[in-house]
């Protein structure tokens, strides 16, 4: 079980962008403390990937986001697959001009990425998320490769040939919310984390979850379209608890209070 969360805003959007995403972070972080990382784009920019093997409580105050960022992903691990002392198994995670987080285990990965001829981004790569970014890449985020994936799955992804857009795609056995106001379009694994964002940076969402089998552009702090798709539920996953670190939801909880202060 992980946690994944983010947004896009407008260029001239007036929201705290590090502030956005910290209460962000802080709101998922019960969710793994195995590993925690952020990605950010500014516009005509590439992107830039933070991450580290930790919780998230000793990221947040190191989180910082471009004043002009229109898109941010964030993540905490609770590791399955592809041990987390390898860095580049943990999220966000780059796949040539993609990178993208994701909740979830891919259960075929391995049978994609030989199917496709594709090689994996580093050599010491083993995580199960990476089939899906592959895919993306190669389809540029058409929705026939997703049906391809087998196994549970909420995730995002930005691609670097498509400014200003997030996409977000919610499979099987995993929750995905977004949040959308007159300022900009947010996603989480929980409603919740979307509230700790309205309270810390003043928007105000409409909340939804997202339907299983869609996938939803983002663009400049908007939903601008969604897709359906077939999910493929084949498989058997030991249900997990959601909460898996309860101590770091306490520890973010507490210093974004502090961060929010100083800001």
């Amino acid at each position: 079980m992980c946690g994944i969360a983010g947004y896009s805003l407008s260029p001239d959007s007036d929201v705290p962008r590090t502030l956005a995403a910290q209460a962000l972070l802080a709101g998922i972080a019960e969710r793994g403390a195995d590993a925690a990382g952020y990605a950010f784009r500014s516009p005509r920019s590439p992107v830039v990937v933070h991450k580290q093997r930790s919780g998230a409580s000793r990221l947040l105050d190191q989180v910082e986001i471009d004043a002009d960022a229109t898109d941010v992903l964030l993540h905490v691990r609770d590791y399955t697959k592809g041990h987390p002392t390898i860095e580049s198994n943990n999220h966000p995670i780059r796949h040539g001009a993609v990178v993208g987080v994701h909740n979830g285990i891919i259960f075929n990965d391995e049978e994609l990425l030989e199917s496709y001829d594709i090689e994996r981004e580093h050599p010491s790569m083993t995580v199960d998320s990476e089939a899906i970014f592959a895919l993306a890449e190669l389809s540029e985020g058409r929705t026939r490769v997703l049906e391809e994936l087998r196994g549970s799955m909420a995730t995002a992804w930005m691609d670097e040939r498509q400014d200003g857009v997030v996409f977000c795609a919610r499979g099987t056995g995993r929750p995905l919310w977004l949040g959308e106001g007159d300022d900009g379009a947010l996603f989480a694994s929980t409603e919740h984390a979307l509230e700790i964002a309205e309270r810390y940076t003043g928007l105000h969402l409409a909340k939804r979850e997202l339907p299983e089998g869609t996938l939803a552009g983002l663009e400049h702090g908007r939903v601008a379209w969604q897709e359906r798709f077939s999910t493929n539920d084949e498989f058997e996953e030991r249900q997990l608890p959601a909460v898996r670190a309860p101590q770091e939801r306490r520890s973010c909880l507490r210093l974004l209070a502090t961060l929010a202060t100083a800001a």
